[in-house]
């Protein structure tokens, strides 16, 4: 039943995390610059809006990193992917967080400035493209588990 419990949260908190990701990059981006009348404006909102979802990625990655650690039984090769990958979204959230930091320097919400354009521009593509290859490696790590679930649901039976 714990292993039940464990995957069940792990897939939970990445369709909060990673679902989260790609439906506002997806979608609400686009809908909120419309609604608003600038992307200028929806960034204020993504401003925001990023702060909850590195918080779900830290829920995310402590789940995934209990699930890992879990499966131990699992073995070799695969176990060890599945460590590694964690580790790189580990330091990728760390760096994004650290990025979200020095984005917000650069913003004054209450008349919707940007205090350095040039600067928030390289930044904010840094952080874009970071964002992408996390999303990427999350990919890569849902596949790994549910490879290493097949090999321990084996194992047990």
């Amino acid at each position: 039943m714990t292993t039940v419990l464990r995957r069940l949260l792990l897939l939970l908190a990445l369709m909060v995390w990673q679902g989260g990701f790609m439906f506002y990059g997806g979608v609400v981006v686009e809908v909120g610059a419309d609604v608003l009348g600038s992307h200028r404006t929806q960034g204020f909102v993504t401003q925001r809006v990023t702060s909850y979802l590195n918080v779900a990625g830290a829920v995310a990655l402590a789940v995934w990193g209990w699930d890992v650690a879990a499966g131990r039984r699992a073995g070799g090769r695969l176990w060890w992917l599945r460590w590694i990958g964690w580790g790189v979204l580990v330091v990728l959230l760390g760096v994004l967080v650290w990025l979200h930091l020095r984005l917000d320097d650069l913003l004054v919400a209450d008349d919707s400035r940007i205090l350095d354009r040039p600067g928030y521009r390289r930044l904010h593509q840094w952080y874009l493209t970071l964002s992408t290859i996390q999303w990427a490696g999350a990919v890569v790590l849902a596949a790994w588990s549910l490879q290493a679930w097949r090999v321990e649901d084996a194992a047990r039976h």
